[in-house]
């Protein structure tokens, strides 16, 4: 019989972080194996040392090619990229030889999602310090997915039961976020959001609040002239265009509106503005998703984590969700192909 559930790529990320970890401890849950196949895209030898470090036996089951794994409780299937050796790495210590292991493992699973031979990416977490260890130009997992797929037009959202949150800037300083605004960036990241939460999250009418820029949204130009000369210009046209979109609201008091349930999503100006209350609320479940792509992708929303890697401690909270929520929007792919 033919098997439905889709495969889901998961890459280890840094070879020396808590990615290996994380992985190996959320595929322990059985129920995730009947909703998704999970195919690990990292190295073998280095998950073995991972699950030497959780004091228990690891069934690694090595695979060519997605359609070969078993895609079983209590066996994890990997297409083994690389061939690390534990000995002469240790934790927490990164080096341009990790840093691009899990470049390769990037790159690897988002081809073969543009393939079409797995049906979603899930990323394990890296750093950027790594990334540029590693000669790579690019700033993070985002901005590099985003070059593989030739995209232009993409989003960084954060995802959690309570709070959804989308930026219009992503890695600028604070000085650089505020000047690249413009009334075209917001209205894009409006849209992208808008389509995305419909297509991928199920919301047939989403709610989409706007935050201003400023403290109290400019307070009519008192603090600043963002919210009327570049914020509300773009909040305006895509109402105009039928979205259910409102604001520039305060940024000190959109975020509890939209936890209570009032709005679906917040759209925000900078990276710090919607991931200091996103974190506050999910810091162990939320997810990193990326809008706008060609290929379905989720991570978790933390970091490589070197203080504890290898020390068994790491919590699998948001690697588990991101695994969910990738699987989620590729069923939701599927029954939107199905009915077009």
């Amino acid at each position: 019989m033919k098997d439905y559930r889709p495969i889901i790529g998961i890459t280890m990320g840094d070879p020396v972080g808590i990615g290996p970890e994380i992985i190996l401890l959320a595929l322990e849950d059985p129920s995730l194996y009947k909703c998704c196949r999970p195919l690990v895209f990292g190295d073998i030898r280095i998950l073995e040392a991972a699950g030497r470090c959780l004091n228990r036996p690891v069934a690694l089951n090595k695979v060519k090619f997605p359609a070969s794994g078993k895609y079983a409780p209590g066996s994890v299937d990997v297409i083994d990229h690389t061939d690390l050796d534990p000995a002469k790495m240790s934790w927490g210590n990164p080096s341009g030889l990790t840093g691009r292991a899990m470049i390769t493992y990037i790159k690897c699973a988002v081809d073969m999602a543009i393939a079409g031979e797995i049906s979603a990416v899930v990323t394990g977490p890296i750093n950027k310090t790594a990334m540029k260890m590693a000669g790579s130009k690019f700033l993070g997992h985002t901005e590099y997915i985003a070059y593989r797929t030739k995209s232009d037009n993409f989003v960084m959202m954060m995802a959690g039961k309570k709070l959804r949150i989308a930026l219009v800037t992503i890695h600028l300083s604070l000085k650089e976020a505020a000047a690249s605004l413009s009334t075209e960036n917001i209205l894009k990241t409006i849209e992208i959001t808008h389509r995305s939460l419909k297509t991928s999250f199920g919301l047939k009418k989403p709610r989409i609040a706007v935050a201003g820029l400023n403290p109290h949204a400019g307070e009519q130009g008192l603090f600043g002239s963002e919210e009327k000369e570049i914020i509300s210009p773009a909040v305006r046209k895509a109402a105009e265009k039928g979205m259910d979109v409102f604001g520039p609201f305060p940024p000190d008091t959109v975020f509890y509106h939209a936890y209570k349930g009032r709005y679906d999503t917040v759209v925000c100006m900078y990276h710090d503005q919607g991931l200091i209350p996103f974190k506050l609320l999910h810091f162990m479940d939320g997810v990193n998703t990326t809008l706008g792509l060609p290929v379905i992708r989720t991570s978790v929303d933390h970091g490589t984590a070197y203080d504890i890697a290898g020390t068994g401690s790491a919590d699998p909270g948001s690697m588990a969700a991101a695994i969910r929520m990738a699987t989620s929007q590729a069923d939701f792919l599927a029954e939107n192909q199905e009915a077009s």
